[in-house]
């Protein structure tokens, strides 16, 4: 019973949301503000082929940084746990360069590399590399002393430490800034895509709001929701079944 409820809560939460959601368009809200469930969905049927395609641009990117992003923060973490004096110098310009709206940096970006997908690449590899290089570095220098000083007394090499005592001990923290890339990469895509593009759904809801077509414009909001949650539930479930040692103890049922 209770693994039943698990199962249906989230359809529950999403068919609540959009009772209310229809409630609200009751009170007289124009359309072109606050379009209906049923005129979005009636948009998402008749454009489903051009949402589609401009969908599969989007997640190119959002996939592309996503990966980009986990293997520069993961690379900058490991440098920083081996050279302090590198450490010194590189984590005041990341602090830094989360002190800068992501909004400030899109114009460059798109100046630098173009209206294609690399600005929006480069976008959502930003927004992904310090959440990435923070917890795995700081996973990387909480590894447990003990279990250090045993490898010390095994012999063990520092590559042989780090593989096996720093790396394993640090998987969890760099599992939790994962689920937080995964959760943040479209914010960098969708960016991107509104600073200047020509595809994408950040594109489609620019048109969509130029047009007054408020509908469509929701239309790939839900999409890009959709996507976000699916990407974050894959993330989530594929941590899971790797880091099958690591307790869960906050998970709620």
């Amino acid at each position: 019973m209770n693994d039943m409820l698990h199962k249906s809560r989230p359809l529950v939460i999403f068919a609540g949301l959009l009772a209310v959601w229809y409630l609200v368009t009751l009170t007289g809200i124009p359309a072109y503000m606050l379009p209906t469930p049923m005129s979005v969905a009636h948009a998402l049927w008749t454009q489903h082929a051009y949402l589609g395609e401009h969908t599969l641009t989007t997640l190119g990117e959002i996939l592309l940084g996503l990966a980009s992003g986990l293997v520069l923060g993961a690379l900058a973490a490991l440098a920083m746990m081996f050279s302090p004096r590198l450490q010194r110098w590189l984590m005041p310009v990341l602090i830094v360069s989360q002190a800068i709206p992501v909004f400030a940096l899109a114009p460059l970006l798109v100046l630098w590399f173009g209206f294609g997908i690399a600005s929006k690449v480069v976008m959502s590899t930003l927004v992904i590399f310090f959440p990435v290089t923070a917890s795995f570095f700081d996973g990387l220098r909480r590894t447990d002393t003990g279990w250090l000083d045993l490898a010390s007394t095994m012999s063990a090499s520092t590559a042989s430490s780090l593989l096996h005592v720093r790396l394993m001990a640090a998987l969890p923290a760099f599992g939790s800034g994962l689920r937080v890339a995964a959760a943040v990469a479209p914010i960098g895509a969708i960016i991107g895509e509104w600073v200047g593009s020509s595809s994408g759904l950040g594109f489609v809801m620019l048109s969509a709001n130029a047009r007054m077509q408020t509908e469509t414009c929701f239309a790939a909001l839900f999409i890009l929701a959709l996507m976000a949650i699916a990407l974050y539930q894959i993330v989530d479930i594929a941590l899971r079944r790797l880091l099958y040692w690591v307790p869960d103890s906050n998970r709620l049922d």
